[in-house]
């Protein structure tokens, strides 16, 4: 296969379109995390569909002293990284194919969700992602759109847009790629000295360490809820030598409710010890939220979450989030 590369919405439309059109949307820098957008969106689209990468920088997401000019751009390697994974066209637009009257004076606003979490620490920052992408899912008229779920703030914005302003396309989420160690991958990773990415790495371990005491919390619950609560048949138990699910049931009874500030606990504890390294990581937020409007989960939550960090290493900034649910089984 061989990606052809446009510089044009009306370049794209010209191309004979037979099957459904999947497209990924980038801001170049691809790596393995976007390759997996891309053959994810291989398959959906299948061997008659076409699969579309835009490649665009969109100023109006980056705020005052963000790094704008120091974004990587890498059009070339892009390319290639897409041909690879089955991209049958890489649209890189120039500023002024995208907005060609210079700035747009009417946008996208991202209401009370955008002014949270990255956009409380961003101002702007969402209203410009809306923007750029209602208009890029105008120019390439997709029947799907694909995004990482590492930005998973702006992929429930985008979902939200999606169904309250009516465009009539699909939105697919694809699950976190890291790399060995653990660390999410991101086109500002390539920015981390050795010892800023030993740091940086305590993003992931912070949000493991909640997850995994979240995992603890379901199975005592789980094992509780296995337990006859009447005291004969505790006692019964007890004598069978089972004394410790009894001493469970016991403890979950008595526990007061607190699953999710169990999970900031842990996380936080990774994260503090991490503002202690040489260089130190400087948190903006851990927050454990309700992916519907990524406002705080209460103690007595159920449901699907959001565990997000977001942290500073020495001049990057890092983001990371992972799912978790709360009271899967009753």
């Amino acid at each position: 296969m061989t990606t052809a590369l446009l510089r044009t919405a009306d370049e794209l439309h010209a191309r004979v379109r037979n099957g459904r059109r999947a497209v990924v949307m980038t801001m170049g820098a691809l790596h393995e995390g976007h390759a997996t957008l891309i053959r994810t969106a291989r398959g959906i689209a299948g061997g008659d569909g076409e699969v579309v990468v835009t490649v665009f920088v969109n100023p109006l997401q980056f705020g005052a002293g963000e790094d704008l000019d120091r974004y990587p751009r890498t059009l070339d390697a892009d390319v290639k990284i897409a041909e690879q994974a089955g991209a049958d066209v890489v649209l890189a637009p120039f500023v002024d194919e995208v907005y060609p009257g210079g700035e747009p004076q009417v946008r996208i606003s991202a209401g009370p969700m955008g002014e949270r979490l990255e956009g409380a620490s961003r101002p702007g920052h969402f209203d410009g992602m809306l923007t750029v992408v209602a208009k890029l899912l105008h120019l390439t008229r997709p029947d799907v759109a694909l995004y990482g779920q590492k930005d998973a703030q702006q992929l429930a914005l985008i979902r939200r847009m999606v169904r309250d302003l009516n465009f009539g396309v699909e939105i697919v989420g694809v699950p976190t790629v890291r790399e060995e160690d653990g660390l999410a991958l991101s086109s500002r990773n390539r920015y981390l000295s050795a010892a800023e990415r030993r740091t940086a790495l305590a993003l992931s371990q912070a949000l493991f360490a909640g997850s995994d005491r979240h995992a603890a919390q379901e199975a005592l619950r789980a094992r509780a809820r296995e337990v006859p609560t009447t005291r004969a048949r505790a006692e019964a138990l007890s004598a069978l030598g089972e004394s410790r699910a009894a001493a469970d049931a016991h403890a979950v009874a008595k526990a007061v409710p607190g699953g999710p500030a169990a999970v900031r606990a842990a996380a936080r504890l990774v994260l503090d010890d991490a503002a202690r390294m040489q260089p130190p990581l400087a948190l903006d937020y851990l927050a454990l939220v309700d992916p519907s409007d990524f406002t705080e989960i209460p103690d007595d939550y159920t449901g699907e979450a959001v565990l997000a960090v977001a942290a500073r290493v020495g001049t990057t900034r890092l983001i990371d989030n992972i799912p978790l649910t709360f009271g899967a089984a009753s």
